[in-house]
Formats: structure tokens, C-alpha cells, sequence
């Protein structure tokens, strides 16, 4: 039995809610390890002082910015790789793998010539204040230095998602995020080298995520990254994009958000902006729960809904959503009972630890809702409804949030900052019910009818 019947039999006939844990924990495992390396990193930097750790906060928006990019060419890349090898077309999978690579690639030395030309102003756009803005500079040089290391791994590490091999792809990660927990002890307490030596740092641990992933990539995956399979066809190139959109727009305007709060938050001073960068960490590692099991969902989904089995989409749908809320509850509740004690672990500063207290159970009291609103985005964007994903995309990420935060810290000055991100959740819960509803009415087994497909149907209703 060849690699493409082997894996069509592994993603047909394994209990769904398994297939999704085998393939969502290793994506959380990396995901969690590399917002630890946040975490610890927000640790390390906190040792210099709040303005230096409100800088990670600053940093932290562009990361998003150059990521967005990543994970559009990614998952847009990967959810053809999937449906090709569904239809056991490795070549053709490889052509959709190796054109969003090198794009990628092209696309971070773009950002590269452009953001050390306009670090500083942008630097000041995202929110920094004078302050902080050296520190923010030292360390987004190796930020923008490290940009086409950052967009080339994530898409080898997502279609290594699609294509069943998440353990490998967790590899890639979590290799370089311990290298790169390590490199900040030594080049930020041994050496002396200060939110610089942090920012090069991450710049050394993205170069070895980068060699490991593509080592692993064109020995473990059925399609190949080479020159010789990239597409001239335009085509290719705008279905992709059109795919991966509801990333871009997801992690885009995630960071599109971060830099509204940071400027928002500015006028409290740097202590306010220090309190979010950690809490900001904090709610990131515990989304990464509530990905990393979607992420491991969005093979199933796209696979198997290729292959018009529905009834496993959905089936995984719930179970998706089941076992993100159990996860996500337990950090919630903990960000809750221990806000206190976790913002103090990166700040002994007392007006950072008691603005930062407040911020972080208001943020963990929203985070249960996550369930509801990753799952349903990640669905629609595998089965490929760019439309109806693009539109879920747009509300947590900032249709919702930024109009949210706006009137809010206009009526309650910084507490209504803290609770734009809960509120902004809640709403956006409610509007994605009845996306959940529809798919679960909308969609039959071939077997079911003698009509023509409803998912074709649901599909064009939708978009």
C-alpha cells in the first residue's frame, strides 16, 4: 500500500474525535511551547524594567503582522495540498506547497528592505512611547532581519499539518523555541546585551526552526518544495490568497487591534502598557489551546469534506468545540484565581502588578467563549468558503473589537480597555451560531439524497 492510500485510510476511517487529537496535540504542544518562549521572554526583558518589557507589547504587533502573511500563504497552500492528496495528486500539491513557499520568501525581503527603512516611525505608529521606543527599535531590527525565516517556517509548518504530519511540524517549533528560551538567558542576564541581545535571540531560533522544518519537509511529506514546481499561473497564486484570507485577516487584524489598544493605552503611561504586554502573553498562550485543536480539525475537515464525508466534518466540529471549552476553562479559571501571582512573575512592579490584576480576570472571564468562534472560522476556511471565513475572521479580530475598544475607554477610561476583549468575544459568540446551525442543517451524505449536492447549494447561499 502506497503513502497516498495509507493516508486517505487514516483520515476516512480513524474515530474523528481521535484523528483530531492525534493531530491537534502536537500543533498545541508547539504552539504552547512557543508562547512559553513568549512568556519567558516577556520574563527575561521584565528584569530591565516596564519600559523595556512594554516594548515585547509593541514587538509583539509587528510579529503579528509578518505572521498573518505566513499563515495566509500557509493555510491557504495547505488546504490544496490536502484536497490534492484527497485526490492523490502529489504533484500537483507539491506546485501549490513550493509556490507559497518561495512567494513567502520574496515577501520577507520585502518587509525586510522596507521595515529597517521605516522602523522607527512605525515603531511609533504601533503605539510606542518615547520611552520605549529605543528598546522597541533594538529589538524590532532582529524582528524584521528574521522576517523571511518567520513566513517560510510557518508555511512549512502548517503544510506539514495538512498533510497528517503535525508531530514533525511540532518538531520544527518547539526546537527552535528552546533555543531560543536559552539564548535569552544568555544574551540578556549572562552577556548584558538587553532587549538587543533578546531580539537576536529570536532571530537565531528562527533560523534553526527554519533548517529543521525544511529538512523534515522534503524527507517526511508527500509534496516536495523545489524550484522546479512553481507555478506561472496567476491563477494559483490568487486561489491561495483568496483560501488564506481568513488568516490574514484573523492574525492581520489581531495585530491591527494590538496597535489600537497600545495607542489607546498610551496616555496611562508606560506601567498600563507593561500590564497589557503581559496579560496580551498570557491570553495568547491559552488561545493557543483553542488553535492548536483547530488546527488539528482543519485537516480532518478539508480531507474529508473533499471526499463528501460530512457527517465526519461535523462530527468533528463538535468534538472540536467539546474539548477546546474543557482545555480553555481550566487556564480560565486560573487567570482568574492567580492574576495576581502570574503578573508578578514578569513585573514586581507594584502599579504594573494591580493594573495588570485587574486587566488579566477580566481577560480570562472571555476566554471560554473561544471555542465557539476559532472552530467555526477554521471550518469554513478548510471546506474552502473564503467568503463566509473572511467575514467570521473580521469580527473577533477587529471588526468588532477596535469599535468595541473605542467606545469603551471613551465611557470607562482604562477599565473599559480591559473589558473590550471579553465584550468584543461575547458579541462575536452570538454571531457565529447560527453559522453552526447552518452548516450542521446544510450538508448530507452523498447516500442521503438524489438531489444534487447540498453543500454545493450552501455553499453559493453563502457566498
Amino acid at each position: 500500500m502506497n503513502k497516498a492510500d495509507e493516508y486517505y485510510i487514516k483520515m476516512t476511517t480513524t474515530p474523528v474525535a481521535k484523528l483530531i487529537v492525534l493531530l491537534g496535540i502536537p500543533t498545541t504542544v508547539s504552539m504552547l511551547i512557543t508562547s512559553l518562549y513568549n512568556l519567558v521572554d516577556t520574563y527575561f526583558v521584565g528584569t530591565l524594567g516596564k519600559s523595556a518589557q512594554g516594548a515585547v507589547g509593541i514587538l509583539f504587533t509587528l510579529q503579528g503582522f509578518i505572521q498573518a502573511s505566513a499563515f495566509m500563504l500557509g493555510h491557504g497552500s495547505g488546504t490544496f495540498v490536502s484536497k490534492e492528496l484527497a485526490e492523490k495528486d502529489s504533484a500537483k500539491a507539491s506546485e501549490y506547497v513550493s509556490s507559497a513557499f518561495f512567494a513567502g520568501a520574496g515577501l520577507g525581503i520585502i518587509i525586510i528592505v522596507f521595515g529597517l527603512i521605516f522602523l522607527s516611525p512605525f515603531m511609533k505608529l504601533l503605539g510606542s512611547t518615547d520611552t520605549i521606543l529605543p528598546y522597541a527599535e533594538d529589538y524590532g531590527f532582529w524582528v524584521v532581519i528574521s522576517a523571511p525565516l518567520i513566513i517560510c517556517s510557518l508555511i512549512l509548518n502548517n503544510n506539514l499539518r495538512y498533510e497528517g504530519k503535525a508531530f514533525f511540524a511540532m518538531i520544527g517549533l518547539t526546537s527552535g523555541a528552546f533555543i531560543n528560551i536559552a539564548l535569552d538567558y544568555v544574551f540578556v542576564i549572562r552577556a548584558g546585551l538587553g532587549v538587543y541581545g533578546a531580539g537576536m535571540a529570536t532571530a537565531i531560533s528562527q533560523l534553526v526552526s527554519f533548517v529543521i522544518l525544511l529538512v523534515l519537509y522534503n524527507k517526511m511529506a508527500q509534496s516536495r518544495v523545489s524550484f522546479r514546481y512553481i507555478s506561472k499561473n496567476p491563477a494559483l497564486y490568487f486561489s491561495v490568497i483568496k483560501v488564506g484570507f481568513p488568516s490574514f485577516i484573523r492574525q492581520g487584524l489581531t495585530a491591527v487591534s494590538g496597535g489600537v489598544l497600545n495607542n489607546i493605552t498610551k496616555p496611562y503611561g508606560d506601567s498600563a502598557l507593561a500590564a497589557m504586554t503581559i496579560v496580551n502573553r498570557y491570553t495568547a498562550l491559552v488561545t493557543c489551546v483553542g488553535l492548536g485543536i483547530g488546527q488539528g480539525f482543519q485537516p480532518v475537515a478539508s480531507f474529508n469534506y473533499q471526499v463528501k464525508k460530512y457527517r465526519r466534518v461535523k462530527k468533528g466540529l463538535l468534538a472540536t468545540m467539546g474539548i477546546g471549552f474543557g482545555l480553555i476553562l481550566i487556564f480560565s479559571v486560573l487567570g482568574i484565581v492567580f492574576a495576581s501571582q502570574i503578573v508578578s512573575l514578569f513585573q514586581k512592579s507594584e502599579d504594573v502588578v494591580k493594573t495588570g490584576t485587574r486587566a488579566l480576570i477580566y481577560a480570562s472571564a472571555g476566554l471560554p467563549l473561544m471555542p465557539l468562534i476559532i472552530p467555526v472560522n477554521m471550518l469554513y476556511q478548510s471546506i474552502r468558503f473564503a467568503k463566509t471565513a473572511s467575514f467570521l475572521a473580521l469580527l473577533r479580530s477587529g471588526a468588532v473589537l477596535i469599535p468595541v475598544a473605542l467606545v469603551m475607554s471613551g465611557l470607562f477610561g482604562l477599565t473599559g480597555i480591559f473589558l473590550a476583549q471579553p465584550v468584543s468575544d461575547f458579541i462575536t459568540a452570538i454571531i457565529n451560531i447560527p453559522f453552526v446551525v447552518m452548516f450542521m442543517r446544510g450538508n448530507r451524505e452523498p447516500s442521503e439524497t438524489s438531489e444534487k449536492d447540498v453543500a454545493a447549494a450552501v455553499e453559493n447561499d453563502l457566498e
